[in-house]
């Protein structure tokens, strides 16, 4: 049974009604599952989605049945049966209404569109998912690079407050890595320099890309590591999206932090940041874990869906 007694309101709406759409079921069973009396269930799903229960059902059936005309072999018949209609004729009336052709000269024709008009641009997505646009404000419009970048600063960020449960002597501890990476300047860092080491490379790769001289903070507080992150992560997320904007990844710069001077590309230096610290964000979690601290998981659907 699903529940709508948590946070994001129109997904959960949602689930009532996709599990409705291969278990049929009354509308006043379906406003049971969402624990709502049926004349609240179509009120908040009317004003959520713009389209009444009912007719959000039958059209995701008409759109699933779309696809399987032109993806399978299948007869008129038995997709007019399983969209829930009686009769050929009325699921061709149906159909016909939407799509602006009987079923058969859809499939004839090859179509390939297989999504009605909605006014709430949540589509059939096969084989048996839906399309729902955005609505928590971290799904905003953005491309992969805002997303990882986010991401990154986040999990960095909850990394550190989750080690601030640790007493001093533990965060220093040295820990063996088990296999060795290069991921760190030690073979058996401390908790404390993992972490430094995550803050450290922002703060080192933002001065490269922007040409400025390159300091190495000694701060390694728990406090002081937050404020340099959120200074380094805040200046680097900037950088990514001017290099977007500017559809500049392939331009090249000299890092200057390097002895000797090298050559590299806007967009293979963001990668390495972000392709390191994945590995490094694993590797702190799994040491902060057997220590008994509670730690985000490293991974952005969690993160996107507020699980972390």
């Amino acid at each position: 049974m699903t529940s709508v007694r948590s946070g994001d309101r129109l997904r959960e709406l949602i689930d009532v009604l996709v599990d409705s759409v291969d278990h049929p079921a009354a509308a006043a069973d379906l406003a049971r599952r969402a624990y709502l009396s049926r004349f609240h269930f179509d009120r908040l799903v009317g004003a959520a989605l713009r389209e009444t229960p009912a007719a959000f059902r039958r059209r995701l059936l008409l759109e699933r049945a779309a696809f399987e005309l032109t993806t399978t072999d299948r007869a008129v018949s038995e997709l007019a049966f399983d969209a829930g209609y009686g009769s050929l004729e009325a699921f061709t009336r149906a159909f016909g209404r939407i799509f602006g052709a009987s079923p058969s000269e859809f499939r004839a024709r090859g179509a390939t569109d297989f999504r009605a008009p909605a006014p709430n641009g949540v589509h059939f997505h096969p084989p048996g998912g839906l399309l729902v646009p955005g609505d928590d404000p971290r799904r905003r419009p953005m491309d992969l690079s805002d997303r990882m970048v986010e991401h990154d600063n986040w999990l960095t960020r909850r990394m550190i407050d989750s080690a601030a449960e640790l007493p001093e002597d533990a965060l220093d501890e040295r820990v063996p890595l088990d296999p060795p990476t290069h991921a760190f300047r030690e073979d058996a860092p401390s908790i404390r320099s993992m972490l430094n080491r995550l803050v450290f490379t922002k703060e080192m790769w933002t001065a490269a890309i922007t040409g400025r001289a390159f300091e190495e903070s000694k701060d390694t507080s728990i406090d002081g590591m937050r404020a340099r992150l959120d200074s380094a992560g805040d200046e680097f997320a900037r950088l990514v999206r001017d290099v977007r904007d500017r559809g500049a990844w392939d331009t090249a710069f000299v890092d200057a932090t390097c002895e000797p001077p090298e050559t590299f590309t806007f967009g293979a230096a963001i990668a390495h940041v972000l392709t390191w610290d994945a590995h490094r964000h694993q590797t702190v979690a799994g040491v902060l874990r057997a220590r008994g601290v509670d730690v985000a998981l490293p991974d952005p659907i969690a993160w996107e869906r507020g699980e972390g």
